[in-house]
């Protein structure tokens, strides 16, 4: 499990995979949420500027990432 801490109020997924260097680039990053392999909270997240907020869950293949 990756635990990223949120230094504002938000941020936006494809920037937070990139930060994570989940992916080489923020294509790529877009590219893997357009698919629909990016979890939320539970649900399939397809926006690739949804806005991550503290509390929120993410999961991309085995890896699941807790926002703080």
């Amino acid at each position: 499990m990756i635990t990223y801490e949120l230094k504002e109020e938000y941020i936006e997924l494809y920037k937070l995979i990139k930060i994570l260097d989940l992916v080489d680039s923020g294509g790529q990053a877009k590219l893997i949420i357009s698919e629909g392999n990016v979890i939320r909270n539970g649900e399939v997240e397809t926006r690739k500027r949804a806005k991550i907020e503290s509390g929120d869950t993410l999961q991309i293949a085995d890896v699941i990432i807790e926002v703080i």
